[in-house]
């Protein structure tokens, strides 16, 4: 059985779209929906939609916990009968025959322990973060930097390989997107639950990383597609989110990278970390500002 856990907060009309689009398949499956004190009535929206369906469980937590707590709710709590479990964003839509084709996969490729998908962006393109190396200093730096200048492209030396020539068929990465992780029960057992230390973003790394160090391999499946209409709990809340994701940022250098790189290195990154989180609050507040006066 698939045991699928999604983690609302404020998705609007999305996340109906999103349970029916998961609810079509013809997987045995369980879906438990993780409310984090949501406010614009797309709870109320999912109980008088799917409140009958014996296959939707709602866990209302009546305040926003995080991405790891919410979702480390279900995964400590998993049906005995789970095979594999997906955590699957809010705002993302499943094509029919997507669950099956990630299923049948995962049979065949007994050493996959987290498998990820084409994640497209709303235009069909592939969405950033959809297949990438594990970020280190030096890799972080070469993806960085260009981006800064406003380059859109994958750069030759960074972490995303998002937005090149797509493989033939399903290859080993070394992390996948957050929004769609298939994962198998055995490795979750053994590996564990999320970094409950991150609150959101950067906990999907740190869980590659940690599969990775485990024995398990982490793959990306081309030929699987899943909509995501990325940023649509967070766009009214740039300023936390942001700050949120490089704390996570932060926690994942501290954690892999400061006893090998020693603490010079680890200052820079402290440094460069923050220095990010200035010029993207600085650029977002300067569009803001410059949409209004438009």
């Amino acid at each position: 059985m698939l045991t699928i856990i999604i983690v609302n907060f404020n998705t609007g009309e999305l996340l109906c779209h999103c349970l029916a689009s998961v609810l079509s398949s013809q997987l045995e499956l369980q879906l438990f929906l993780v409310d984090n004190g949501s406010s614009d009535g797309s709870l109320q929206q999912v109980q008088q939609q799917f409140g009958c369906d014996s296959r939707v469980t709602i866990i209302e937590n009546g305040t926003n916990l995080g991405f790891a707590r919410a979702n480390n709710i279900v995964l400590r709590q998993l049906p005995s009968e789970c095979t594999y479990v997906l955590l699957l964003n809010p705002d993302c839509l499943v094509p029919p025959g997507t669950l099956e084709r990630m299923t049948i996969f995962m049979n065949s490729h007994s050493q996959v322990g987290i498998a990820g998908c084409f994640i497209a962006n709303p235009d069909g393109s592939e969405q950033r973060g959809c297949r990438r190396l594990i970020p280190t200093p030096e890799n972080s730096f070469s993806e960085f930097i260009p981006r800064f200048f406003g380059s859109p492209k994958p750069v030759a030396g960074s972490f995303n390989l998002a937005g090149g020539s797509l493989p033939p068929q399903p290859v080993e990465v070394e992390a996948i997107s957050g929004s769609f992780m298939f994962v198998r029960r055995l490795a979750l057992e053994i590996v564990g639950e999320l970094d409950q230390g991150y609150f959101l973003h950067c906990e999907d790394l740190d869980w590659c990383k940690r599969f990775a160090l485990a024995g398990w391999k982490i793959f990306f499946v081309p030929d699987v597609k899943v909509i995501h209409h990325q940023g649509t709990c967070s766009r009214s809340r740039y300023l936390r989110v942001s700050w949120h994701k490089h704390c996570g940022m932060l926690r994942f250098y501290r954690k892999f990278y400061r006893a090998d790189y020693g603490f010079a290195v680890f200052v820079l990154a402290v440094v460069f970390i923050w220095l990010r989180f200035v010029m993207a609050i600085s650029v977002a507040f300067l569009t803001s500002w410059l949409d209004r006066e438009n």
